[in-house]
């Protein structure tokens, strides 16, 4: 009986300590490790999206080569919201890091456009000397300096081709087609001269408008028609390859300026680790999307591009002006 009383008193204080000892160990561990800063990651694509697996390279290599110090979390889909409201969240402190491109000229930022200007870029290699040279540095200043994003990298996006429910092999087969557009004055106007009824529309949006045939088609890179399932609602992808284009990874210049000096330097490295890693991953996921979208009945249709090149440079030139012209002669005597 005594002894069956010790071991009641024993099990007794066990039970009171082992919650001290429990609640201290979780302060602990909460305590050990915990960032001094933290950034906010968001973007449009899905996670199985290159643009999503470069920025958990990006937030991994920026938690390793902090000590912990820095944390990015990323959020895919739209989750921090739609891409111009998360560029004001950039600017008003609820986002910190996005990726965007012909979308900033709405921020007094004319010359952004020239980053995805229909026929602008002949090739992968054509464009890597743009973006990667000293005219995309001038862009990168540009962008910096007259909104306070900070372009930290760039991604190259795959060549936007035209999708409906009928094949158009001419620009003339567009007349009265209602086609969704980004909110870019350019691709608004480009599209109407080319015979169209473009109508700005969110990225998440397209899907059911299409289904419900408040739309009748839409333009996008083989990775975006996929990540949003819109073979679902399209049978045919034109061929048109009418923009070649890349994106920016933007920062909030008023954040970067936050950090410590050698925080700054942890978020430009990596950033450059995640730019060559979505540039490995680019080549190698524009073929998988492209056979993917075929096996899922998708019939690739070949145009006139010398038709649908002409049209649309002839709207290029009438919506651009005398400086964006000129950058625009320069971008394409680039060898």
């Amino acid at each position: 009986m005594a002894f069956a009383m010790k071991c009641i008193k024993q099990l007794s204080f066990a039970l009171i300590f082992l919650p001290i000892v429990f609640f201290a160990s979780a302060c602990e561990d909460t305590d050990k490790g915990k960032p001094e800063y933290m950034l906010r990651f968001g973007h449009l694509a899905n996670r199985n999206h290159g643009w999503h697996k470069a920025s958990l390279r990006f937030a991994e290599e920026v938690y390793r080569r902090s000590n912990g110090r820095l944390q990015v979390k990323v959020y895919p889909n739209e989750q921090l919201g739609k891409e111009m409201d998360v560029l004001t969240g950039i600017l008003v402190g609820s986002a910190d890091i996005m990726i965007t491109g012909e979308s900033l000229q709405s921020w007094s930022l004319p010359n952004s456009i020239l980053c995805a200007t229909p026929f602008a870029i002949r090739d992968s290699d054509h464009l890597k000397k743009v973006a990667g040279g000293p005219l995309g540095k001038e862009i990168e200043n540009h962008i910096l300096e007259i909104a306070g994003f900070r372009p930290i990298a760039w991604f190259e996006r795959g060549a936007r081709n035209l999708t409906a429910n009928r094949p158009i092999k001419h620009p003339d087969e567009l007349k009265g087609m209602i086609l969704r557009v980004p909110a870019v004055s350019l691709y608004v106007k480009t599209w109407s001269h080319l015979g169209a009824k473009p109508t700005p529309m969110a990225f998440s949006e397209v899907f059911t408008a299409l289904q419900q045939s408040t739309i009748h088609g839409q333009e996008n890179p083989f990775a975006l028609i996929r990540d949003a399932g819109l073979y679902e609602v399209q049978k045919y992808c034109m061929l048109t390859e009418h923009v070649k284009s890349w994106a920016y990874v933007v920062m909030s210049d008023k954040k970067y300026q936050m950090l410590p000096v050698d925080l700054q330097h942890v978020v430009m490295e990596a950033a450059e680790v995640m730019q060559a890693y979505e540039h490995e991953l680019f080549l190698k996921q524009e073929e998988e999307d492209y056979q993917y979208l075929l096996d899922r009945g998708m019939e690739m249709v070949e145009v006139d591009r010398e038709a649908f090149g002409a049209a649309a440079r002839e709207a290029v030139r009438a919506a651009f002006n005398e400086e964006q012209m000129d950058l625009l002669n320069r971008i394409q005597a680039v060898e």
